[in-house]
C-alpha cells in the first residue's frame, strides 16, 4: 500500500491495440506516442516494467507516487481534472471516491488477461463486479521482530505497546493502520464508529506514543535492517524484505486478526487516455510481467497465474505469500463517514504532535 520477460508478437500487439482504442472519447489513440500518466504507491513497480510497457507500446509514461491514500485523494481533488489517467486506491478508498463519482467505469471486456485473477480477489464488496477498479497486490500489517535483539515472544499487536520497547518501534506512516492495529488490540473493528470504544482506544493509541522511534510507509524496512528498531509494524512484503537482508528478522502475524489490504487499478474521472490505461491495466494483468513485480516487490497477489509462475520459494514464503488463515481471520478497513474520519484524524494528530 505499496512494491521470465514478456514479449508480444506484432499481430498480437495490433490486435489488442485495437481492441482498446475503442473506450473513452476523449482518449488518445492507443500506439501514437501519446502519454499516460500514473500515480501509484511508493516503491511498488519497477522501473522496467515501465520501460517494456513504452517499448510495446509507444505510450511514454509519466510516474509519480504517494505515501497514502488521503495525499492521493487530496492530490487528485487538488489538480485540475485529467492529471492523472491510472491511480492506484486501496480498498476503501475505492468505495470513497467511486461514491463521489471520481472514477471512470471499466469496460472489462477489453481486459483479456483479467481470467488471471483469482475468483475470490473479484467482485468485492468495496467495488461490486470491479465496476470501477482491479486488484493490483495487496496485504497484511505484519509485525516484524529480530530475534538477535528483543528475546520476547511477539504475538499480538498489543506487544507493541510495551513499555520495554521506548524508541525502538517503526510504525506506518498511516492512521488507518496504526490506529487500526490499536483497535484491533483492544478486539474492537478497524472501522468502529463506537464513541466508548474510540475514547478506549485513543487512550491506548496515545500509550504507544513513547515506543515509536518513526513513522515510515516508504521504506519501514530501512530502520530494522540498519539496526536502529528492533520491532515494526508494516506490510508483510517489507518484512520479506528485510528478512532477505537480516536472517533474524522474523514475520509475526498478530493473534487477534489482522489489517488487510487490496490495492487497485482505477481511472480517474475525466481522464485524458482511457485507452491508454485500459491497456496498461491489460498488461498488468499478464501472468509474467506481473511475476516480474513480484520478484521485486513480494506482496501478497491476487494473480493467481503469476503466483504458480514463482513457484515454491515464493508460495512458501509466509511473509510473501500470507497464509490463508491469516487472510480469513483478517479484517479489511471500511470507508468512514465524515465525522468519524474527524475522529479518526484528530486522534492521530494528538499522536504525533
Amino acid at each position: 500500500m505499496k512494491k521470465a520477460l514478456f514479449t508480444l508478437t506484432a499481430a498480437v500487439l495490433a490486435a489488442n491495440c485495437f481492441a482498446l482504442t475503442g473506450c473513452g472519447s476523449g482518449s488518445e489513440s492507443v500506439g501514437s506516442n501519446g502519454t499516460l500518466n500514473v500515480y501509484t504507491w511508493t516503491e511498488y513497480i519497477p522501473d522496467s516494467t515501465f520501460t517494456k510497457f513504452e517499448e510495446e507500446t509507444g505510450i511514454k509514461v509519466n510516474h509519480t507516487t504517494f505515501s497514502s491514500n488521503e495525499d492521493m485523494l487530496a492530490k487528485v481533488k487538488s489538480e485540475d481534472e485529467g492529471a492523472f489517467d491510472i491511480i492506484q486506491p486501496s480498498d476503501y478508498m475505492v468505495e470513497q471516491m467511486s461514491s463521489q463519482g471520481m472514477l471512470e467505469e471499466l469496460d472489462l471486456s477489453l481486459l483479456t488477461n483479467l481470467s488471471n485473477i483469482g475468483e475470490e480477489y473479484l467482485d468485492p464488496s468495496y467495488d461490486p463486479g470491479n465496476k470501477y477498479s482491479i486488484p493490483y497486490l495487496g496485504g497484511v500489517e505484519a509485525m516484524a521482530v529480530n530475534t538477535d535483539q528483543i528475546s520476547d515472544e511477539i504475538t499480538s499487536y498489543d506487544d507493541l505497546f510495551n513499555s520495554e520497547y521506548a524508541n525502538n518501534v517503526v510504525l506506518l506512516d498511516d492512521f488507518r493502520a496504526v490506529i487500526g492495529l490499536t483497535a484491533k488490540s483492544l478486539g474492537y473493528s478497524m472501522s468502529t464508529s463506537d464513541e466508548t470504544e474510540l475514547s478506549e482506544i485513543k487512550n491506548k493509541l496515545l500509550s504507544i506514543k513513547p515506543n515509536v522511534k518513526l513513522y515510515d510507509s516508504d521504506s519501514p524496512k530501512s530502520a530494522l535492517i540498519s539496526g536502529e528498531c528492533s520491532l515494526g509494524c508494516m506490510w508483510s512484503a517489507e518484512v520479506a524484505l528485510a528478512m532477505e537482508e537480516v536472517p533474524s528478522i522474523e514475520v509475526v502475524y498478530p493473534d487477534e486478526g489482522a489489517y488487510l489490504f487490496m490495492d487497485n487499478w482505477a481511472i480517474p474521472k475525466g481522464a485524458k487516455n482511457v485507452d491508454g490505461a485500459m491497456q496498461f491495466i491489460n498488461f498488468m494483468l499478464d501472468a509474467e510481467n506481473m511475476s516480474e513485480v513480484l520478484a521485486e516487490f513480494p506482496y501478497m497477489c491476487p494473480n493467481t497465474a503469476a503466483v504458480e509462475l514463482m513457484g515454491e520459494e515464493y508460495a512458501s514464503n509466509e511473509a510473501k505469500n500470507p497464509p490463508a488463515e491469516v487472510i480469513s481471520k483478517g479484517e479489511y478497513i471500511q470507508n468512514l463517514d465524515t465525522a468519524t474520519l474527524e475522529i479518526y484524524d484528530q486522534m492521530w494528530t494528538e499522536l504525533k504532535k
